[in-house]
């Protein structure tokens, strides 16, 4: 079978997903080694039977459901490209404000930043590829994420980020100037209304007690003492939980409380800061 034909089926076999064309072709990249433009272009890409099963595979796994980024096994956030496995969540575009916020709000040189939860590394990395002056720690309670995101510390060539075990502050023994996480927040009533492909993610997280609440209720609380005087804690959240965690950080008396939405105009961060 040539190419041409090839993807004519493939993206039949996808027609279920957002966007059959491309993602056939990006699989066709992952496993020819080819870029998008010879394949666009050029009839005469060769594979062998062994690889043509290969891409029926993958596109088997695909048309179930399972993620894009868990079949290639890498995600591109912030313009970083990063190893994901089914032990980490896959990097959304949505988190991106958050990365985006704290750039803008840091005003010290030499930060020190806590990312609670770091799974694959995503805003650790970002962060710490943003600013060398910076110290990036990452902390998360699954050793097999921790592996994950220092296997992307180490691709980047990243100094100035560590990461290590701590299920949220247990681990912790010093104070940050910012203080970052992207929690479980969705509480076990909404699993119905999500996409089958975020069942292919780590459960734990993703789900939270409380109505998706109880973790960023417990980094609210606690954050206060990790932080030095005046330090920032940026939480990402559930689309309709802005009001709750608000109350939340004036609960535990942060003030210049203040939310923010994501690229997709729904609010997605609140931040505030230590009194």
């Amino acid at each position: 079978m040539n190419i041409k034909n090839w993807l004519k089926q493939s993206i039949e076999k996808l027609s279920l997903c957002d966007n059959p064309k491309y993602e056939a072709e990006l699989l066709l990249r992952y496993v020819s080694g080819c870029t998008h433009s010879f394949i666009l272009t050029s009839d005469t890409i060769k594979l062998n039977r062994q690889k043509y099963q290969y891409l029926n595979y993958l596109v088997y796994r695909r048309s179930l459901g399972e993620p894009l980024a868990y079949i290639t096994k890498e995600k591109e956030f912030w313009s970083l490209s990063l190893s994901v496995s089914y032990d980490t969540l896959i990097p959304r575009p949505d988190t991106e404000i958050l990365v985006e916020q704290v750039i803008s709000k840091i005003q010290k040189r030499h930060a020190l930043i806590l990312d609670l939860g770091t799974g694959c590394g995503a805003i650790a990395l970002s962060l710490a590829n943003t600013c060398s002056h910076w110290r990036v720690i990452g902390v998360d309670k699954s050793k097999k994420a921790l592996k994950i995101a220092q296997i992307n510390a180490c691709k980047l060539n990243l100094k100035n980020v560590s990461f290590f075990f701590s299920n949220w502050f247990s681990h912790i023994t010093s104070k940050f100037h910012v203080i970052v996480s992207n929690p479980p927040y969705i509480g076990k009533k909404d699993i119905k209304y999500l996409k089958k492909d975020i069942f292919f993610e780590p459960y734990m997280a993703l789900i939270s007690k409380k109505n998706g609440l109880s973790d960023i209720e417990i980094i609210i609380k606690k954050a206060k003492f990790y932080l030095f005087s005046k330090g920032l804690l940026f939480i990402e959240h559930g689309w309709q939980q802005k009001l709750k965690v608000q109350k939340l950080f004036k609960k535990h008396n942060f003030f210049e409380i203040k939310s923010y939405q994501d690229y997709g105009g729904n609010d997605r961060l609140t931040i505030g800061k230590k009194k």
